[in-house]
């Protein structure tokens, strides 16, 4: 059986910047540019029964505003006539009207439970478009950018049940045929579920091919999709559309058959409501246990245990009982396993890194049961003792301090969730990469190349450092391609941000918050007049500059978009032009 290669994110040092003192506060105006939309901004609000985190993560926080990467400073939006709207710039004090360019054939105000209508520019001519109600649209564009002589035409639309969003979708030509994939998202009700919020993360990744060479006829030939518990974070299809990337907090997996998995999920449940864990686990700073119980009909010629550096295999009869990839690495050559007397199969694992806690055994595994061992408990209630007890402590200075909230930073907060970035083989159906994120905090994603997999913003540190999936290259799969630094540390004090976003050539990075307020973080320039550091006695020769601008609106921000030159917010009635870069 093939096992997912466990990989790590390589950090390249030269892009880090140790003596990084800090974004100083720039007061020069920002030229900012106003227009008032015809009409408003088609906004879904959630319903009353989309309350989870995972609706308003997928639907609350959704990004009206759509940037055509192949035509930097052109973006789109919907608005409530069912009109996709598209605003050129290439003079900031010459702006004109968003013009219309395409016209949704369904009158959205006669869908009680649609989500909002999203976008994707699959290619330099075509697009993905969803309307909110569950149909899928394939439009061919002709060369974008043309102004007044572009012209959309559907060249495909079906209806594929429950609504959803488009995540990413990317254009194949192979011997001559074309295919658009294309990558959607529900949030779906689980009625057996009674543990969990109910809900569960559906993806569907769908193939839509040319049939006719002769005529512009397109059907949909492949449908696969992977069932998880939580929205991901960043999902994208590879460029040759043999493989998917998905970082989420959650783990996903493919579901074969839908009739087949709804009936296992039944019983799996009922069977989890009756029996007893699989199995139990401990763990100390050095090692784990793992304790299954057996059946007296089991000797130890019936018992098969594999190790490998990070994954398990057990075996009862030549019948699987526990298998899968681990949470960490292990010694494998150290690790054992015997049969006590109480017929209960006993493995040992030895940790490779010491002091690591374990959230988990076997990832995406929960038929087991963690024992915390009461030694470890008596410990840390004897260590966390100072915090709570009700006798005061008479010399805090001197002995055991008490614990001041009140110092503690937006950035000093640990994320107890792990998140996981997998890739998985598009005709396998496995997952072949497996990276373990730990706390590495998820920023934003941002689209560098066109041509490319959509890059990803993962806080390491206090630095923001940005990444560039490349799927043909199996050594060196995700690539550190930039940095911003200390930017990890300064975005978690915003918490009231909404949007996050960078420019394709990675000049500046931009935060907005709910209302108002766009904060922008550029990268370090020269100087073009001598300044000292007053601590060290040193010449400084690049500063970072911080800049702030403040909306002439109360409407709440629905969409963000940054180009190398310009930022773009949408308001429910108004779209907004920051000027960033002005020496452009």
């Amino acid at each position: 059986m093939e096992v997912a290669a466990n990989c790590s994110l390589r950090v390249k040092r030269p892009l880090l910047d140790p003596r990084f003192e800090g974004y100083k506060l720039s007061l020069e105006p920002l030229p900012c540019y106003q227009l008032e939309l015809d009409s408003a901004v088609a906004e879904v609000k959630l319903r009353d029964d989309q309350y989870t985190l995972d609706h308003m993560r997928a639907f609350g926080m959704f990004n009206y505003l759509h940037c055509d990467a192949w035509n930097q400073d052109n973006i789109y939006f919907v608005d409530q006539l069912g009109r996709i709207m598209n605003l050129s710039v290439t003079l900031d004090t010459a702006l004109g009207k968003p013009r219309e360019v395409f016209r949704l054939p369904t009158n959205l105000t006669a869908y009680d439970n649609r989500l909002c209508a999203s976008l994707h520019f699959t290619s330099s001519t075509w697009v993905t478009l969803s309307d909110g109600t569950g149909r899928l649209y394939l439009i061919g564009t002709g060369e974008r950018g043309n102004g007044t002589s572009e012209k959309w035409e559907i060249v495909f639309n079906e209806d594929l049940g429950e609504p959803f969003v488009i995540l990413h979708s990317i254009s194949i030509i192979k011997s001559g045929d074309h295919s658009i994939t294309t990558l959607l998202l529900r949030v779906e009700k689980e009625e057996l579920d009674r543990k969990g919020s109910g809900f569960y993360v559906s993806l569907e990744w769908v193939t839509i091919s040319k049939i006719n060479k002769e005529i512009q006829k397109y059907e949909i030939t492949e449908r696969k999709v992977l069932h998880g518990k939580s929205v991901p974070h960043y999902a994208a299809i590879e460029p040759d559309g043999n493989g998917l990337m998905i970082a989420s907090c959650k783990s996903f997996r493919f579901v074969h058959d839908e009739k087949q998995s709804e009936e296992n999920k039944e019983d799996n449940l009922t069977d989890n409501n009756k029996a007893e864990p699989l199995y139990y686990w401990q763990q100390t700073e050095e090692d784990l246990t793992i304790i299954i119980q057996l059946s007296e009909n089991i000797s130890k010629e019936d018992i098969e245990v594999r190790f490998s550096p990070d994954h398990i295999s057990i075996a009862l009869k030549k019948q699987p009982c526990l298998e899968g990839k681990l949470y960490s690495s292990v010694d494998h050559e150290s690790s054992t396993w015997i049969i006590k007397e109480n017929k209960s199969l006993e493995v040992s694992l030895i940790k490779k890194d010491e002091g690591l806690t374990w959230p988990e055994l076997v990832l995406g595994d929960d038929r087991g049961e963690f024992l915390r061992d009461s030694a470890q408990c008596a410990a840390i209630a004897e260590r966390l003792m100072h915090l709570t007890s009700e006798e005061l402590n008479p010399d805090p200075d001197k002995e055991k301090p008490p614990c001041n909230a009140q110092e503690l930073e937006e950035c000093d907060t640990f994320f107890e969730e792990s998140s996981t970035l997998c890739r998985f083989d598009g005709n396998t159906l496995k997952t072949t990469h497996v990276v373990n994120l730990g706390s590495n905090q998820y920023l934003f994603s941002v689209l560098v190349d066109p041509k490319e997999m959509p890059c990803f913003c993962l806080r390491h540190d206090v630095d923001a450092l940005l990444w560039q999936p490349h799927s043909s290259q199996q050594d060196e799969m995700w690539e550190h391609i930039a940095t911003f630094n200390a930017l990890g540390y300064v975005q978690a004090s915003k918490r009231d941000k909404k949007f996050f976003a960078c420019a394709p050539n990675y000049s500046y990075a931009a935060l907005c918050e709910c209302l108002r307020r766009v904060f922008i973080y550029r990268q370090p320039t020269a100087m073009s007049t001598v300044l000292y550091n007053r601590k060290e006695g040193r010449q400084v020769g690049q500063v970072a500059k911080q800049q702030v601008a403040s909306l002439e609106t109360n409407d709440p921000i629905l969409g963000f978009q940054a180009t190398n030159e310009r930022l773009f917010v949408l308001t429910t009635k108004n779209l907004f032009l920051i000027k960033v870069n002005t020496e452009n």
